[in-house]
């Protein structure tokens, strides 16, 4: 059994994981702008909890986005600086992803629409059908404007706080999907899944090669400088 760290802070959600001896645990905390003064103590408590040190994982997984600016960067540093310091690989996965399983586990559905609020009128957005609980991606990752944003087919389920721009989508778009009632992020327990996939393909790289994946080009633009 592979035994994997994962985190995530790429929203008002801060989320570790722990699979240990195919064991799974969580913290999940929604706390927002508290993110680097709570993360490095979860990670301490749920290690001390399963009677594990840093050096005996086999990799760290982190939400490299997208999502909020600061906290893919939070996660992405507190990732890189255990993995250095423990010798150990990083497992960069999609947060976008993760809310498709956290999505599809929860409610069964097959083909998902997951986007996240990406601030100044915009999403990050992208679709996903479900193949043996793992999402394959139709609609690549991207920052849309909700006006402009348009999916392929119908009898997507629509999750995540970018569908507060639900009534400024186009009509196709709104007769594609069907609104979740319920309230997801990224977990850090479903971001599990798809690193212990990852893991098992091989796909562990170095610290210094995981990077952010921020989809706007310009991270810190303000309202007023679209205009």
């Amino acid at each position: 059994m592979s035994n994997i760290l994962a985190l995530d802070t790429s929203t008002d959600a801060c989320s570790v994981a722990l699979s240990c001896n195919g064991e799974i645990k969580e913290d999940f905390r929604i706390i927002p702008r508290q993110h680097t003064q709570q993360l490095l103590p979860m990670i301490e408590a749920i290690l001390a909890d399963a009677g594990i040190a840093i050096s005996a994982l086999d990799a760290i997984a982190f939400g490299r986005g997208p999502g909020s600016f600061a906290g893919i960067r939070i996660a992405t540093g507190v990732a890189q600086g255990l993995a250095y310091g423990a010798d150990l690989p990083v497992l960069p996965i999609s947060t976008l992803e993760t809310l498709a399983v956290s999505a599809a586990e929860a409610e069964g559905a097959d083909n998902i629409v997951a986007a996240l609020d990406a601030r100044m009128d915009e999403i990050y957005v992208a679709s996903y059908r479900i193949e043996n609980g793992l999402p394959v991606m139709e609609l690549s990752e991207q920052v849309a404007a909700p006006s402009t944003f348009a999916v392929d087919a119908e009898g997507y389920l629509a999750v995540g706080s970018g569908w507060r721009y639900f009534e400024a989508m186009p009509e196709s778009v709104k007769r594609a999907v069907q609104l979740s009632t319920e309230t997801y992020y990224p977990s850090s327990k479903s971001m599990l899944v798809l690193a212990l996939d990852a893991w098992a393909q091989g796909k562990g790289i170095s610290p210094e090669l995981a990077l952010p994946v921020y989809l706007r080009d310009q991270v810190a633009w303000k309202k007023k400088d679209q205009q």
